[in-house]
């Protein structure tokens, strides 16, 4: 299976190298008209076909390593490294993205599938999707030829094969690991087609702005997994790791949050373009920055530049990362320099207090997010360039920058949606502003009654300061939404007789682009207000003998018994902790440590009881060795179950979003009544 996996991806970088190069001829050919003996229709198609082939090789190869995996072939260095007999069938499929080279692998072959699915669409704009198929060629020319001939997933062991491998890393040997990497990948690799789109439309001079539209749903789409794959690594980080927390600022976090600002900032942004005919400069280098953090936060994890529990060793690859990631530079560069003139806005902007005005703010706020966090992660590597030594930058100094910069977000997210476009006038500031503004003082009122203060004894308590700061603007936020939903659906409610919730539902597939985005923006709220509880953490940690207690917050804990497990994949041991609220039994919990058996490395399973207000997370540390008796610690972490319950909403807003919208006619259809519709409610002047 070696040797058929080998083969297959030696066959496929030919394919992606034919692909690159006919498709590039091709599109030269059509651009200056030079009569060729193949007309470049013609050739242009056989790259297409050529690109289809190639994801049919990558599946193969693909699959070798997985079958590897499956049937023990230890053999295979790789598979030896990265699994063994003992290994559950879940995490041995997992095993595909556990090491180096399989990673790569599944980039590429997620690159090929997006490829397979961009060129069976090529029917929609030729011209248009032949450079983005050019474009994803050449990537895919990259990873290939790095698979081939520097990480290559299928290399033979030196000598007899073991009876067994050294297993998979204990931190990935958890459920959420089955999910996480592949969509944390899916959405890293699929900023690629909003990038080649983007490239190529430049290249091309594309006229207008069809080529967004095109590239609209592949952007959410591509959006949506990314931030699914981040919140799944913060609720693994938060499962697994056992410190009792769920972000760290660490390097490879860090490196999934810069695109995913970009990609945020791109998505906002082309609605001006789409619109206005503004920020068009802007909106290409958002999307080739984009691209290109991406590409970063890969060369951060496998070249050993940084520390990280998500790294893996130093590998000699990062510089063909580095080479990689240059030339995509100075293609851009190159591109944009010479096409800048294609570029030019078709509008201005006109005052400050305007719809444009609070797009445009947004933008340079999560850019400058975006700066801070990519400064403080390259600083380690910078000073050790510059001084000789690696200064770490720590969670302190991304707290002190992000927590500020994330506020103002929040706000200019209640903010934008209550502006109208062009201009602002008083009058309609005070009619959408009075009660957003009048709920946000009642919140910091209702907070301040409810014992959150900034001062303690005489001393600022900052992480107080900005929860009470964090949870009055998400009053203010949510009052302002929600104002959007009601005043449309009153709207149509009077239009059509229709109740509240029915006319709710009707202006949302009226515009599901805008509407879905408004549900996303909810979920951004509920997630602040859930990262706000972090400044009310309390934690305990003791030895328990056998019946001990401790308390935290409104819980007791009593230990009723300490004990050990075994099975072929890992030994365990595990405290029995009866919990009481009340002085009443509530319910028991067992956090564990394991020991894998064929790493001999040790794994915490944190066990967690959740409600709204707060999650119990206790954490077994070990057992004493002088007397045997377990050590625990336990934390009241406040509102974590609103992190995971707005992302639910932001996951059903982008859903929402990526709905196509009803038509004005289909919409009059589904309205029992004879009185007309209009295809927007008229919310205030200028919306």
């Amino acid at each position: 299976m070696a040797a058929f996996g080998s083969l297959a991806l030696l066959i496929a970088l030919a394919l992606a190298a034919y692909n690159l190069l006919a498709g590039a001829i091709a599109l030269r050919l059509l651009a200056t008209g030079t009569p060729a003996r193949i007309s470049p229709e013609r050739l242009a198609d056989t790259a297409r076909r050529a690109g289809i082939a190639g994801f049919v090789a990558i599946t193969a190869a693909a699959f070798a390593l997985v079958w590897s995996v499956f049937t023990n072939d230890f053999s295979i260095t790789y598979i030896m490294e990265h699994s063994n007999r003992a290994l559950p069938g879940p995490y041995k499929f997992a095993a595909l993205w556990s090491g180096q080279e399989g990673s790569l692998l599944l980039w590429a072959w997620l690159l090929a599938t997006y490829g397979f699915v961009l060129r069976l669409t090529h029917k929609s704009d030729v011209t248009l999707h032949a450079y983005a198929g050019t474009i994803l060629a050449a990537i895919q020319v990259f990873f290939l030829t790095v698979l081939n001939f520097a990480a290559p997933p299928f290399s033979l062991l030196n000598g007899p094969a073991p009876d067994d491998g050294n297993g998979l890393n204990p931190l990935l040997q958890y459920p959420e690991m089955v999910i996480h990497p592949p969509m944390l990948y899916l959405g890293y690799v699929g900023f690629a087609v909003p990038f080649a789109f983007a490239l190529g439309a430049l290249m091309m001079r594309y006229p207008g702005e069809k080529w967004i539209k095109i590239t609209r749903n592949w952007t959410m789409v591509t959006w949506l997994f990314l931030t699914g794959g981040i919140f799944l690594g913060m609720h693994w980080a938060y499962a697994v790791l056992g410190w009792g927390g769920y972000w760290g600022w660490d390097p490879v976090e860090n490196a999934s949050f810069m695109p995913w600002l970009t990609g945020t900032a791109f998505l906002h942004s082309v609605m001006m373009q789409e619109k206005k005919g503004m920020m068009k400069s802007w909106n290409v280098w958002l999307i080739f920055s984009t691209f290109l953090l991406t590409m970063l936060g890969t060369l951060l994890t496998r070249a050993g530049l940084v520390s990280s529990v998500h790294a893996f060793a130093e590998s000699p690859i990062g510089t063909w990362f580095a080479v990689f990631m240059g030339l995509t530079l100075a293609v851009c560069i190159f591109t944009y320099v010479l096409q800048r003139d294609h570029l030019k806005s078709d509008h201005h902007l006109e005052s400050l207090v305007s719809r444009e005005s609070s797009f445009l703010f947004n933008n340079l706020v999560l850019l400058v997010a975006c700066f801070v966090i990519l400064w403080g992660t390259l600083f380690p590597v910078i000073s050790e360039y510059v001084v000789g030594n690696k200064v770490t930058v720590g969670a302190p100094f991304y707290n002190r920058v992000a927590v500020p910069i994330g506020l103002f977000l929040l706000f200019l997210t209640g903010v934008g949606p209550l502006l109208p476009w062009r201009a602002t006038s008083l009058k309609s500031i005070r009619r959408n502003f009075v009660l957003p503004v009048a709920v946000l003082w009642v919140a910091v009122l209702a907070c301040l009654a409810a014992g959150i203060r900034p001062w303690k004894d005489g001393t600022f308590d900052g992480g107080s300061f900005y929860a009470l700061v964090a949870f009055a603007i998400s009053a203010g936020v949510l009052t302002a939404i929600l104002s959007e939903f009601f005043r449309g659906a009153r709207v149509i409610s009077k239009q059509t007789g229709h109740n509240l919730f029915a006319a709710t539902y009707l202006l949302t597939r009226r515009n599901t682009r805008r509407y879905g985005g408004y549900i996303i923006h909810l979920g951004v709220v509920v997630i602040v207000i859930g990262l706000a509880g972090a400044a009310f953490n309390r934690s305990e940690e003791r030895e328990l003998a056998l019946h001990d207690k401790m308390s935290v917050g409104p819980y007791t804990l009593q230990c009723v018994g300490f004990t050990q497990d075994a099975n072929l994949n890992y030994n365990s041991e595990y405290a029995l902790l009866d919990v009481y609220k009340d002085g009443k039994k509530q319910f028991q919990m067992t956090p564990e440590k394991r020991v894998y058996l064929a790493s001999q490395q040790p794994q915490t399973m944190v066990a967690i009881h959740s409600v709204p207000n707060w999650d119990l997370y206790v954490v077994y540390e070990g057992s004493n060795p002088d007397t045997g008796q377990p050590i625990v610690k336990a934390f009241l972490n406040p509102l974590v179950s609103w992190i995971w319950a707005g992302v639910a909403v932001i996951v059903f807003g982008t859903l929402v979003a990526l709905f196509p919208s009803l038509s004005p006619a289909t919409a009059s259809l589904r309205v029992p009544t004879a009185r007309p519709v209009p295809t927007e409610p008229v919310l205030r002047s200028g919306d």
